[in-house]
């Protein structure tokens, strides 16, 4: 174990799959709210949009959302997100649109697992909220939105544990994140494989059990009682 700490970078692909997971996280949960605002708006439009983006984006593989952003975004369209002068250009470039790929992905998920919340939220409320003047985005802000989160603690949970996991399809695209390092180190040094691979899945399992089981347990705190 002590010649991977020595040979490889381990700390550093941990960092970056704490980075990646993180930034992807925070994106996620910004678009998904929003998708989900689309998806019960009283305007046409806007569900129909929210509802396509909803199904192409889970029937499409994340392998393909990142190679993506990485072949056509960046290197066709040459749409930079780091400095060209920068001597970690490249690198940086791949891992921010790693972040936005992963990001753009569960955001469709998110969106159904706050859509879910939204559906446990008694219809008498909203129409009661109407009733005093209360316009969409207030009755949403003031009384929805609250409970939905509420609701929906147990389901992102899962999209969360799940974001955390598919960093790891990050390496697809040149990212050198946990997997990447598992794999590199698996193919220099073979007679590593095994403390590698308990390595890796170590720390995923460290990252993700107390993220379940805290959610789990605060999703039952914050259940209403109907």
């Amino acid at each position: 174990m002590n010649d991977l700490f020595q040979q490889f970078d381990v700390w550093g692909a941990f960092w970056l799959t704490l980075k990646l997971a993180f930034f992807s996280l925070i994106g996620a949960l910004v678009l998904g709210t929003i998708i989900a605002i689309m998806r019960v708006s009283p305007v046409r439009l806007f569900r129909v949009v929210g509802a396509g983006y909803v199904n192409i984006v889970r029937n499409t593989p994340l392998t393909l959302i990142l190679t993506f952003s990485l072949l056509v975004m960046l290197y066709d369209l040459g749409i930079k997100l780091a400095s060209e002068d920068s001597p970690t250009s490249i690198v940086d470039n791949g891992v921010r649109w790693a972040i936005i790929g992963l990001a753009v992905y569960h955001a469709a998920f998110v969106c159904e697992a706050i859509r879910s919340g939204i559906n446990t939220v008694p219809p008498g409320q909203a129409e009661a909220a109407r009733s005093i003047g209360l316009g969409f985005t207030q009755n949403l802000r003031h009384v929805v939105l609250p409970q939905a989160f509420r609701g929906a603690v147990a389901p992102l949970a899962s999209v969360i544990i799940a974001l955390i996991k598919n960093t790891t399809v990050a390496a697809a695209i040149g990212v050198a994140e946990t997997a990447a390092l598992m794999s590199k180190a698996v193919e220099l040094r073979a007679d590593l494989t095994y403390p590698a691979f308990a390595l890796v899945a170590g720390f995923f399992l460290v990252l993700t059990l107390p993220i379940g089981v805290g959610l789990t347990a605060l999703s039952r705190r914050l259940a209403v009682q109907r």
